[in-house]
């Protein structure tokens, strides 16, 4: 990767040196923050992602897109949410989520949060016995 698309925290009281985060970095933490977050099912993969789960890896920043404009970051969040939720209220948490957990870990705030809903995960039922349906309910003589 190039070193000028890393990010440069600068003005930092008491730092010696420089400190840079690759972007990759940022949506790690997004995406690990936007998991937690009630109502979210899981994060929207790749086809590359799907099969490094299959093998045991886990690419905890799947399902989000961060654009580095200057000082300005934007993140577009693709989520898979379970069924009966609230979408405006879930999408809403995320953006606060988000914009908290990168501020607390890095001192870098979001310009905006892109929430975008991929599909609704409906909830399992539980299978029915198939011994039940035919008991007998009254005893033939």
């Amino acid at each position: 990767m190039a070193e000028n698309s890393n990010i440069i925290l600068t003005g930092r009281e008491g730092a010696t040196g420089t400190i840079e985060i690759v972007p990759e970095v940022l949506e790690v933490i997004l995406g690990i923050a936007a998991v937690n977050v009630d109502g979210v099912y899981q994060m929207r993969g790749t086809l590359a992602s799907s099969i490094n789960a299959l093998f045991g890896r886990v690419n905890r920043g799947k399902g989000v897109d961060l654009t580095v404009d200057g000082d300005r970051l934007s993140a577009d969040v693709y989520v898979y949410l379970n069924y009966g939720v609230s979408v405006p209220k879930v999408a809403l948490a995320m953006q606060e989520t988000l914009r908290e957990q990168l501020l607390y870990m890095t001192d870098l705030e979001l310009a905006e949060v892109n929430v975008h809903v991929v599909g609704v995960v409906p909830e399992k039922t539980e299978k029915i016995d198939t011994a039940d349906l035919f008991e007998d309910t009254e005893d033939d003589e």
